[in-house]
């Protein structure tokens, strides 16, 4: 089942697709937040009602309000290291026994078609990171590797915009990763259970056309179920809670020299089975 967040009529609402094509509205779900809560929904309900073709509907992200920040991951690919260190070895160099985490503050993330603000006079480096969102299904604590798929109720793509000037100056990356419009996600959450576990799908991240970025989920260092159990043994990912899982070598940083984003351009990020979040600079 695919999940959307979409403004219809000036409107939020929650629909679903069993296709990605023909959508049906959820009266019944106040928000994606209650609708993941309830354990969504494995069959398109009577009372759900199909959106004609012609519509005026606009897809949103699919969480456009997340209930927490967003749990992220750095340096989760073996190549995306590599890159990361030789653009400053200080603020990414080193030895990483444990992942690392961080987290995103999101006021709102918008979604495909969405503008990203690019923050001309604070921002000198502006960056996109494509990452496979992973969306917890029901509150975890202290749960073993074995039993992490039972918690993840679906995926999305999330870009994880980053200011790479604020990220290094800070010596931590929270405010670089946080400001207004840096996280722009979706277009939709894919149900777990459209996926094997644990999901090895294509990565892409395209800016101008121009392929930036191109892996496979399958390389990440520590894997989703890894990433659950470490998490939920100190505190309790709630239902609801976005893990941005790391993003793959290929980000402008990482280039020779260094190439990042101004106003104009437009970055696509691609998922394999999942879809593609596209959104310009401004």
């Amino acid at each position: 089942m695919r999940y959307y967040t979409v403004e219809i009529n000036g409107r939020e609402a929650v629909a679903v697709s069993t296709d990605g094509k023909e959508l049906y509205l959820l009266p019944q779900a106040a928000d994606m937040n209650e609708l993941i809560r309830s354990g969504g929904i494995r069959t398109i309900p009577e009372d759900a009602v199909k959106l004609e073709s012609g519509s005026a509907v606009r897809i949103l992200s699919p969480i456009p309000r997340p209930a927490q920040d967003v749990l992220c991951l750095g340096i989760n690919y073996a190549a995306h290291a590599v890159e990361a260190d030789r653009f400053s070895s200080e603020a990414f160099g080193g030895e990483r026994p444990y992942p690392i985490f961080f987290s995103k503050r999101v006021n709102y993330s918008q979604g495909t078609g969405a503008g990203i603000p690019s923050y001309p006079d604070l921002v000198d480096s502006l960056d996109y990171e494509c990452e496979l969102g992973v969306i917890i299904g029901k509150d975890a604590k202290n749960v073993a590797r074995e039993d992490a798929a039972e918690y993840v109720f679906g995926y999305t793509i999330v870009n994880d915009v980053s200011a790479r000037n604020l990220q290094t100056r800070h010596k931590q990356w929270y405010f670089g990763k946080s400001l207004d419009g840096f996280t722009p996600m979706g277009p939709c959450i894919v149900s777990a259970d459209e996926f094997a576990f644990p999901p090895q799908l294509g990565i892409s991240c395209l800016v101008n056309g121009e392929v930036r970025q191109d892996s496979n989920t399958g390389y990440l260092i520590a894997g989703i179920a890894e990433i659950i159990s470490i998490l939920s043994e100190g505190m309790t990912l709630q239902a609801g809670t976005i893990i941005a899982t790391g993003t793959p070598s290929g980000v402008g940083m990482g280039m020779t020299p260094p190439s990042f984003l101004k106003a104009g351009d437009v970055v696509e990020c691609r998922i394999e089975g999942i879809g593609s979040l596209q959104n310009t600079i401004c």
